[in-house]
């Protein structure tokens, strides 16, 4: 396709998105997040590729879960790449260079697999609305929002940037589940009643937009912002990363390939997962391959 269309522009938004289902495939959750977002990459540098953006998610910060570290991954590939290429080529302006931006945030509203058509689907059927904890909370956009704000960061990024959306404040999902329900004329715990079933594997209460050693910059627009992350050098990381890919490709042991992506994100603590034994000092390591 790269070849035969020579796209300007890659909008990279393919991925599985859902976290309890990435706990359950781990391995999936590396071929696609991590092995497709390189694959992309990489041919967008061979085929001269000006703009590639990738739709990040706030669930890559401090990610208790598979899905949200497989994202921070591909983050950290796609910077790296670019930093690989500008040393590269420092020495030669002609030649033209893929500009590579992450964009990150958090929860499209009326997308598929959101709160909003599962809680109007209970509603109509009697209830119950189900919510996993009273206090869990999330961002939220609308998709007007999430479009008009990829194509501006896109526009405006030089390269290397990972952009952070001001999202205001984050919902509490079970008084927007209070709300809908009265949006339907009816009254919460007395027409429907709302369960709470626990937290499900892989999540948290909160989501965040930065982790505590991240700082952000300004940009032009007062919604955008970029955070400055910490990044690895190029030939290292893609040895690394590798090293997920080939296992995860051949189906093989899914807890060394966890705590692979372990080692590369430090941050990633699993929670309310099996994955929570690898997080002690004593962890299983991989070879690198080379």
């Amino acid at each position: 396709m790269f070849q035969e269309y020579q796209p300007h522009f890659v909008y990279h938004a393919a991925a599985y998105k859902h976290v309890p289902m990435m706990e359950d495939s781990p391995l999936e959750a590396i071929c696609t997040n991590v092995g497709g977002t390189k694959l992309l990459a990489d041919l967008s540098i061979k085929y001269g590729v000006e703009r590639f953006v990738m739709i990040s998610t706030d669930k890559a910060v401090n990610p208790t879960n598979v899905m949200g570290a497989s994202k921070r991954i591909a983050e950290m590939y796609v910077q790296s790449l670019y930093q690989n290429q500008e040393i590269q080529f420092q020495s030669d302006l002609s030649t033209s260079r893929t500009k590579f931006i992450t964009t990150r945030f958090g929860n499209v509203l009326g997308s598929n697999g959101s709160v909003i058509p599962r809680f109007k689907k209970q509603i109509e059927a009697g209830g119950p609305v189900t919510v996993t904890h009273p206090d869990i909370t999330r961002y939220f956009m609308t998709i007007p929002e999430a479009c008009q704000l990829v194509l501006e960061a896109g526009s405006m990024g030089n390269g290397g940037e990972i952009f952070v959306f001001d999202m205001g404040q984050p919902v509490k999902i079970a008084d927007l589940a209070r709300k809908m329900i009265k949006l339907s004329g009816l009254e919460p715990d007395d027409d429907i009643k709302i369960e709470y079933s626990g937290l499900r594997p892989g999540e948290k209460l909160y989501e965040e937009l930065l982790n505590n050693a991240e700082n952000t910059l300004q940009t032009y627009h007062e919604k955008i912002l970029i955070a400055k992350t910490r990044t690895i050098e190029y030939s290292s990381l893609s040895i690394q990363i590798d090293a997920l890919i080939s296992p995860a490709k051949k189906q093989e042991s899914v807890t060394l390939v966890v705590s692979a992506m372990k080692q590369l994100v430090p941050e990633f603590i699993s929670n309310n997962s099996e994955f929570e034994k690898l997080d002690s000092p004593k962890v299983v390591t991989m070879n690198k391959v080379g």
